[in-house]
């Protein structure tokens, strides 16, 4: 499990990953592209390698693609279910942790509800960690995953307006898209009330902040859309569904507005 640039196996965030780490890992993953097209699917890279998907949070995405990445990289693939397992019956995330160690495996995949897990769990494993979303906190393989698409479209992102709409407050893929498209030197806008900004001063540096984006859109290159967390949401800072759609949401009038090369994501599930 060896990586061209150096950088520590363990991925916790994208806040302060080096630039030359992410244009390779970003890299790696064009390449893994080109395997999945191609009539037989697999690659030696993993063989022998044992990868446990810890997952203490419901998944579609995320938990199928990477059981589909470590499969196709040859790797014994094993899927742990919070649901299934005892934490279930109130076992601590510290006698799990101690449980997957004896196993073994060479790779972690997590994800929790609580922000810091992919942190405390490394601390007390022998094996490299990847953190697949952990609370409100960061997503950084999305954001990767993010990163691939635009730059697929758009090319370097250098200078390049990305604009960043809805709850970002309690959306870990919009923080872990800030830290890393100020990286690669995207101009970072993001759209929503006042009562959905995230109260760190890190990521208010890293972005401009508005709640226009009728007059932000013609100059965007890129408008990524989040659905609104109502898990992690009083319902006091959310405003009526009808008054969010019509300030925030993104309709056929507001995606003609954006420029003929501008692209539109979702990292999803999607509110309809």
């Amino acid at each position: 499990m060896t990586n061209r640039s150096g950088w520590p196996h363990s991925l916790f965030s994208t806040d302060g990953l080096p630039r030359a780490a992410a244009l390779d890992i970003i890299d790696t993953a064009r390449e893994m592209v080109g395997v999945g097209r191609r009539r037989v699917k697999k690659l030696p890279t993993l063989r022998g390698r044992t990868v446990i998907n810890a997952f203490f949070e419901n998944s579609t995405r995320t938990r199928v693609s990477f059981e589909l990445a470590g499969k196709r990289m040859g790797a014994d693939v094993i899927n742990f279910s919070a649901s299934a397992s005892s934490g279930a019956k109130g076992e601590t995330l510290g006698d799990t942790a101690r449980t997957l160690a004896a196993m073994n495996p060479d790779l972690i995949v997590i994800r929790h509800p609580d922000g810091g897990a992919p942190w405390f769990l490394r601390e007390r494993v022998g094996c490299a960690v990847i953190n697949a979303g952990d609370g409100i906190n960061e997503h950084p393989t999305q954001a990767l995953l993010d990163a691939l698409t635009l730059m697929e479209q758009l090319g370097d992102l250098e200078g390049r307006t990305v604009a960043i709409v809805g709850d970002v407050a309690h959306s870990r893929v919009a923080r872990s898209n800030i830290h890393l498209l100020h990286t690669l030197g995207a101009n970072v806008v993001c759209v929503s009330p006042s009562t959905m900004r995230p109260a760190q001063m890190d990521l208010a540096l890293k972005a401009q902040w508005t709640d226009d984006l009728d007059a932000l859109l013609p100059r965007c290159d890129a408008v990524m859309m989040l659905r609104i967390q109502r898990e992690r949401l009083r319902e006091s800072l959310f405003p009526h569904n009808r008054e969010f759609a019509i300030r925030f949401g993104l309709n056929p009038r507001r995606a003609d507005l954006l420029p003929s090369h501008g692209i539109i994501l979702h990292p999803g599930p999607m509110n309809r």
